[in-house]
């Protein structure tokens, strides 16, 4: 790893080590004043409705915010983020680690100088809802914070905005062959980050209740779904799946006048990743790079980028052709 990365890598973990060192000293100095068993899940209306041992909130505490904060310092150093981009995922990560670090410490805190039961568990401690609004507020806060210092360091630089097209090539079939062409057109960073999404699902289920948890465990099953879709070409047109029968786009063959091959900057030209609608062009992008672009009739593009996209835009051509001499 070189400097730059070094330093990069450094300045995306910085968030996710600061909450952990705060919500660390909170339980040490804290220790002496907590029950045996803290309140630990909430339903809506804020009352405690489990419990957990203090070495179990440690040891929760210390998975999320180090593993959210690994997550999010491989995909910032090796991850195929630039310009804009890249400054945009280190102010997530710094989100990221202001909200779950504020919740974190909120449940550690309503717990202090709780009565105990005969059990050691915590009584009469409620966690107010209010509290996951002032997290988003501490998010956005943190956000921001991540973008001034993101200014820090050079970012990295991405491929051009519209790399050069290769078109034109077709793919010999015989009379009455038929012939497909798809691959998968995943990352390896989109999983992980679904895995990430998925899991404070389960945590704020634990801590905050159903309120909390059930919009990022959905959030992260459609991530889940749709991270490594697959790009299939035939007679059909252009389909795009995840592991899931929906979401599902399909471009009909009907509606394509010409395919090519070349690179796309996914921000540059279509603002971010996930599927994406702009002026005269859509598209599901998973990264930057090399992607098929098909001109659809009207005079839209529709894009998607995937490995290979070469053969997948000469089968297209060629079968546009048979098309047309059918009709």
């Amino acid at each position: 790893m070189n400097r730059k990365n070094a330093a990069r890598a450094a300045l995306a973990a910085l968030p996710f080590l600061l909450a952990t060192a705060a919500d660390l000293t909170l339980f040490a100095t804290r220790r002496d004043r907590l029950p045996a068993q803290l309140a630990s899940h909430f339903v809506g209306n804020g009352r405690a409705n489990d419990h957990a041992s203090q070495t179990s909130y440690v040891v929760v505490t210390v998975l999320l915010l180090v593993g959210t904060g690994t997550l999010s310092t491989l995909m910032t150093v090796a991850g195929k983020f630039s310009g804009a981009a890249h400054r945009r995922l280190v102010a997530g990560g710094y989100a990221v680690a202001g909200f779950l670090g504020y919740l974190m410490a909120v449940v550690l805190l309503i717990n202090v100088d709780a009565a105990e039961d005969a059990k050691g568990r915590a009584q009469a401690v409620s966690f107010p809802m209010w509290h996951l609004a002032a997290g988003i507020g501490v998010a956005a806060l943190a956000f921001g914070l991540g973008l001034l210092i993101a200014r820090l360091l050079p970012v990295p630089q991405g491929p051009s905005a519209a790399g050069p097209a290769v078109e034109g090539e077709r793919i010999v079939l015989a009379d009455g062959e038929v012939a497909g062409w798809a691959r998968s057109a995943g990352t390896w960073w989109l999983p992980a980050v679904a895995l990430v999404v998925a899991g404070s699902g389960f945590i704020l289920l634990f801590t905050a209740g159903w309120a909390a948890a059930v919009p990022a465990l959905l959030v992260g099953a459609v991530l889940a779904s749709f991270a490594h879709p697959y790009v299939s070409v035939d007679r059909r047109g252009i389909t795009v799946s995840g592991v899931l029968p929906w979401p599902r786009i399909r471009v009909p063959l009907d509606r394509i006048e010409t395919a090519t091959s070349r690179n796309i900057n996914a921000l540059a030209e279509y603002g971010g990743w996930g599927y994406r609608v702009r002026a005269g062009r859509t598209g599901v992008m998973i990264r930057s790079g090399e992607g098929l672009v098909a001109r659809l009739a009207g005079g839209r593009d529709f894009a998607v980028t995937v490995d290979d996209s070469a053969t997948a835009a000469a089968l297209l051509n060629t079968l546009i052709d048979q098309r047309r001499t059918e009709h």
